[in-house]
C-alpha cells in the first residue's frame, strides 16, 4: 500500500494500491466515487520521487488541495484533498515511497501562469464566429427595411414593388 485518502467526517479510508490512480465515477476507475457531482475520470493519482501527486482531468466540480483550486500540484502528507466537494485527508509516507533529501519543486506558479484568469475559473474562451458574407444593407431614401422579420429576398421583393 502506497497511502491512503482518510474520508473528512467519516468513512473508511481508502486505500492506495497502486503509484498512478484515476479517479472517477466510472467503474473502470481504480478509485470510484459514487457521487454525481463527481465526473467520469475527475482526476489522476501518482507517485513521482516519492511524493503524490494530483492532475484534475478537466473535471466540472474541479480539484482543491487545503481549500486552493488547482489542475497539478503535489500533495504533501496531511494536505486536504477535495474531489468535486468530497473531502480526504491524505496519509503516505515519503520516505517509504523512496523520497530523498527535501520535497521537489512544486510546479503550482508555473501551472497558475500558464492559464489564463477565465480558463483557472472553468470559464473558456468561446471561439470567434466567422463574419457573414451578406453585406450589411445601406439606407437608401424610399426603400424600407425590416431586418427582425425579413430576410434577402423579401427585402429585394419589396425594394422592387417600391
Amino acid at each position: 500500500m502506497y497511502g491512503e485518502l482518510v474520508p473528512q467526517g467519516g468513512g473508511d479510508a481508502i486505500p492506495l494500491l497502486k503509484t498512478d490512480l484515476l479517479v472517477g465515477r466510472r467503474e473502470s476507475c481504480d478509485i470510484v466515487l459514487r457521487f454525481s457531482n463527481v465526473s467520469a475520470h475527475h482526476c489522476q493519482l501518482t507517485v513521482n520521487s516519492g511524493y503524490w501527486y494530483v492532475r484534475d482531468k478537466n473535471s466540472r466540480n474541479g480539484v482543491k488541495v487545503n481549500g486552493v483550486r488547482v489542475t497539478s500540484k503535489r500533495l504533501d502528507p496531511g494536505d486536504i484533498l477535495s474531489v468535486a466537494k468530497h473531502k480526504y485527508e491524505v496519509r503516505y509516507s515519503p520516505v517509504e515511497l523512496g523520497a530523498v533529501g527535501p520535497p521537489p519543486p512544486d510546479d503550482t506558479e508555473k501551472d497558475i501562469f500558464g492559464q489564463s484568469l477565465l480558463e483557472r475559473a472553468g470559464l473558456k474562451k468561446e471561439p470567434r464566429t466567422a463574419k457573414s458574407n451578406h453585406p450589411k444593407p445601406t439606407h437608401e431614401e424610399g426603400i424600407r427595411y425590416d431586418l427582425d422579420n425579413d430576410g434577402p429576398d423579401q427585402l429585394r421583393k419589396r425594394n422592387q414593388a417600391l
